[in-house]
């Protein structure tokens, strides 16, 4: 489903992004990130997010490309209330290669990783909220099925969210992704297994 940015804000927009056939294509800001303390013991809210409000249970599903090259470049989808209380999954880069990667924070963040060892161009994200929690699933273009990624609990009172795409390069400018689709609908199910 093409992406259709109508209802949706920016926070942090970067200095470059454009919309054409229902693709967006960005490139990050100089050193940007969202974390919280946690390890390294700096706050970061400076990422790019581009968020649609959400009330309640839902589904979100993302599409994306990126190039990734530097340390901590990343993409993917984010779940936010406030700056202190959020969800970012997608693609990390660290180590040299990508990472699925789970930041979750309610305060402070926590920031959970695997490596991903076969090569893929697209991959999608599905996060589905369910009470008190976030089942975090993907799947790349070489893969047929969702695979589960987390499920982490997250503040059942933060009934008003924004969901959409975010995406960071912490140490550096210019990192550019695509996000290719995106969808916002009632939760598709409890089901986990």
């Amino acid at each position: 489903m093409p992406i259709d940015i109508n209802d949706m804000h920016w926070l942090n927009p970067p200095p470059v992004w454009e919309m054409n056939h229902g693709r967006l294509s960005v490139r990050s800001g100089d050193k940007t990130d969202f974390w919280q303390a946690t390890y390294y013991g700096f706050h970061h809210d400076d990422g790019h997010f581009l968020g649609q409000a959400r009330r309640g249970d839902f589904t979100a599903e993302i599409t994306f490309v990126g190039q990734y090259r530097e340390l901590y470049d990343q993409a993917g989808l984010m779940v936010r209330h406030d700056a202190t209380r959020w969800m970012k999954c997608g693609i990390e880069f660290t180590d040299g290669a990508k990472h699925f990667s789970v930041v979750v924070t309610n305060g402070n963040s926590d920031w959970s990783a695997f490596r991903l060892d076969h090569d893929f161009d697209a991959i999608s994200v599905r996060v589905t909220r369910n009470g008190d929690a976030l089942f975090i699933q993907y799947r790349t273009d070489k893969m047929s099925e969702w695979r589960m990624a987390r499920l982490a609990w997250f503040d059942p009172a933060l009934e008003d969210v924004s969901v959409g795409p975010v995406f960071c390069s912490p140490q550096r400018e210019g990192f550019e992704a695509e996000f290719l689709d995106f969808r916002l609908s009632d939760p598709l199910s409890r089901d986990i297994h």
